[in-house]
């Protein structure tokens, strides 16, 4: 496992995170979840990245880490980084969702007690939250710090002009922004346009999340949709109405080339973000053991030759 340093900090990160978004919850095979996350940090994953509302049941897919982390991985606390985020909706009521200081507080508590952690590694702003001033949610990120109840803090899904002055306002507290948090992947390319600029310019970290587009960027659904894929489940967020002609069209042709390099599609986009110097690390989401393992394979090739990334992105046009 390649380890890259995130930003200007001196943390380094796997190249390869986990991600506990789906399949960790109480829905899910606790077996399987156990045998992932087990597997990931014996192939050097060390970090695994959670939220408040994770499952579902919300909550749930921090309690089940919680009981693996007592159970299997106690004495290995200090060799692992562990995230986790507050700003989706995770209870009934007026308090339960934002960024409110009221909110983030009460969340990161109820996310250690979940977890049966001290302290999470980096605790995040999951969202930006136009109806609480930024200036309230940074401060609460600040003080968490402060408290010990998080070594780092990040922020996911900002829009620019509302991250740089979460970054500013981070910044004069002295407790920089260590990371931010978005979607990325081949076929969703706005952190290009819109944050790694900024990232860059304060010394941010970038890490990706649904790096196959929710299993888009599978070979899953080149043949149509599954019974057993993400876009029929009631909980997925992943929908039918997304899987067009036009998507099915580029996504053949980007398999066509996978194929070509001896990959698989999935292996050749997580290694075409890994190929960016720009990302510090590549959250997989996986449902077995052995997509894990076929994950894990696309760092073993992420060089592209000018052509190959000449191809790519003729197809994306």
């Amino acid at each position: 496992m390649k380890y890259n340093f995130c930003g200007n900090s001196g943390l380094q990160l796997p190249e390869i995170s986990l991600g506990l978004w789906h399949n960790f919850g109480d829905v899910d095979d606790f077996e399987m979840a156990t045998s992932m996350i087990l597997h990931a940090f014996d192939s050097g994953i060390t970090h695994f990245d959670l939220a408040n509302n994770y499952g579902p049941p919300p909550g749930s897919a921090e309690a089940n880490f919680g009981k693996v982390l007592a159970k299997e991985l106690k004495g290995h606390r200090d060799e692992l980084i562990i995230s986790s985020k507050a700003g989706h909706l995770m209870w009934n009521g007026p308090y339960g969702d934002g960024g409110s200081r009221k909110y983030i507080m009460a969340s990161i508590d109820q996310s250690l007690k979940r977890t049966g952690l001290d302290y999470f590694d980096i605790f995040y702003s999951h969202r930006y939250d136009p109806q609480t001033p930024i200036e309230e949610t940074m401060q609460a990120l600040v003080d968490i710090v402060r408290q010990g109840k998080a070594l780092y803090v990040g922020v996911s899904k900002y829009p620019p002009q509302q991250l740089i002055k979460a970054y500013e306002i981070l910044k004069s507290q002295n407790v920089p922004c260590l990371i931010y948090q978005d979607k990325y992947s081949m076929l969703v390319r706005n952190p290009e346009i819109e944050h790694m600029a900024i990232n860059k310019d304060y010394g941010v970290g970038f890490i990706a999340f649904s790096p196959l587009a929710q299993g888009l960027l599978t070979n899953k659904y080149l043949h149509g949709i599954p019974e057993t894929s993400r876009a029929h489940k009631s909980h997925g967020f992943l929908q039918e109405s997304e899987i067009t002609q036009d998507v099915i069209k580029q996504v053949s042709a980007l398999n066509d080339l996978a194929l070509q390099r001896g990959q698989t599609l999935a292996e050749m986009a997580l290694a075409w973000l890994l190929h960016n110097e720009q990302v510090t690390s590549v959250i997989i989401g996986t449902s077995s053991l052995n997509q894990l393992k076929d994950n894990l394979k696309a760092k073993d090739n992420a060089n592209f030759s000018a052509e190959e990334l000449m191809l790519i992105e003729k197809i994306l046009k």
